[in-house]
């Protein structure tokens, strides 16, 4: 009884010196087992848990600094006092401090293993907010090759055909955005995107140092398979965005069989020539304006191919061609940015923080592969209709070798279509017109 009466005290008192945590344990238990699932339809989950992540972050942060003042005055007064009186209260603060560091670490570990656990994509509703019969909306991990990698699916209708979309990158990653830009294609598309390895959510799927195009091709071969049994289709429609179109070209060359069409966006063609011409590009921009700066970063880093450093020396001049179309006002710009597709609830914490470790890491790994590849030497006959979808202001793929690309081209069909008011992302510059434009392929080409 005494034991029982111990015990008791115990966790009274544990309670009572812990009432944060517990509270706040308390509310995180009852946010997730039950508040949770009435706010997944409207993702106000995102800015909800975004808020919990950023406080969590912050206590992290001012506690660390705490710890580090307080121990930097007790290590001074260790050194020019003898007086243990005066010291021992620094101690004592130092001891507290740290633990508060611990258990603040601890809580912000936590929500991170949460986030990751809890990480979805939205339901298909219907206008009165109620999920459409037969529709589909998950997020799921998938073997593909002996190992485990994630992908979207969603459609209104899961009878309808399966629309396999390869996102830019290497190491890029498009769950989000394609669900906001795109989400009127799930009408008539069951659309599937893929998270490759060594991009966010599968980042750790395939060692980097395994990266390769061949090992691309043969995972985006495997998934193929997987979506095709899954789904009981014969064939599927494939879509490759920079990056991703090229991938798309050589599954659509390898594999006929499987796919109806290819349908390419801001189409890459051969990827030395494409650096060297933005290079030269980004340069004559930056001299034309005066830009001194840029002038003299890109002429000490030259011109590609680069062995080291690939993402942040190519960074120098994409990311200044990026800028110099979002400043064009022939293309049409819209109010999509990658702050909200990194917010999306598909990417837990860890996910978020892997978005920009594959930009990185994942990009230095694959680039310098593909600076050989080109398509006009090396893949210019096909056995399926071949689309290319591109922007008219597209610099990062440069038109000239898309319409050089394109005359190439021997396939049973083809058709380059322009979209006028776009730049590389003409699938965002103009998503209502790229989605019409696929919409009318199926129609044409799906039996």
């Amino acid at each position: 009884m005494k034991n029982l009466k111990k015990g008791k005290s115990k966790i009274k008192m544990f309670i009572q010196n812990h009432i944060v945590i517990v509270s706040i344990l308390v509310l995180m238990i009852i946010y997730y087992s039950i508040i949770r699932r009435f706010l997944i339809p409207s993702m106000s989950t995102v800015t909800i848990e975004l808020l919990i992540a950023g406080i969590a972050f912050v206590i992290v942060l001012y506690f660390l600094i705490a710890l580090l003042i307080t121990g930097i005055i007790t290590g001074i007064k260790s050194f020019n006092h003898k007086n243990k009186d005066d010291l021992n209260p620094w101690k004592k603060r130092l001891i507290k401090k740290t633990k508060l560091v611990l258990i603040s670490i601890c809580f912000l570990v936590l929500i991170t293993l949460i986030s990751q656990y809890a990480a979805y994509t939205p339901p298909i509703l219907d206008g009165s907010g109620n999920q459409i019969e037969n529709s589909i909306a998950t997020m799921e991990k998938v073997t593909i090759n002996n190992s485990e990698q994630y992908l979207t699916i969603r459609g209104h209708d899961k009878d309808n055909p399966v629309i396999l979309f390869l996102a830019g990158g290497p190491g890029g990653t498009q769950l989000a955005a394609t669900r906001d830009v795109l989400k009127d294609l799930e009408k008539n598309f069951v659309v599937v995107n893929w998270e490759q390895p060594g991009s966010s959510k599968s980042f750790k799927a395939v060692p980097i140092d395994e990266l390769s195009p061949e090992k691309y091709i043969e995972d985006g071969h495997g998934l193929t398979t997987y979506l095709k049994k899954r789904f009981n289709k014969e064939k599927i429609y494939v879509v490759g965005q920079s990056w991703g179109s090229a991938l798309g070209i050589w599954l659509a060359e390898k594999y006929p069989e499987d796919y109806h069409v290819y349908i390419g966006s801001g189409q890459m063609v051969s990827f030395l020539d494409t650096e060297i011409y933005c290079y030269n590009k980004a340069l004559e921009i930056a001299e034309k304006k005066g830009d001194t700066n840029t002038v003299k970063k890109l002429k000490e880093q030259g011109k590609p191919p680069y062995a080291e450093n690939v993402s942040m020396q190519s960074a120098t001049y994409l990311t200044y061609l990026f800028q110099d179309m979002a400043r064009n006002p022939n293309i049409n710009h819209t109010d999509h940015n990658t702050f909200k597709d990194i917010a999306g609830p598909e990417y837990g914490l860890w996910d978020k923080v892997n978005y920009f470790r594959a930009l990185i890491v994942t990009f230095d790994q694959v680039y310098p592969q593909l600076y050989d590849i080109d398509f006009r030497k090396e893949v210019t006959e096909f056995e399926i209709p071949i689309y290319i979808l591109h922007g008219r202001y597209d610099v990062n793929a440069p038109t000239e070798f898309v319409e050089e690309y394109y005359k190439l081209i021997k396939a049973p069909y083809k058709e380059l279509i322009w979209f006028e008011h776009s730049g590389h992302d003409n699938w965002i510059d103009e998503s209502d017109l790229f989605i019409e434009i696929l919409n009318d392929i199926q129609k044409q080409e799906y039996r």
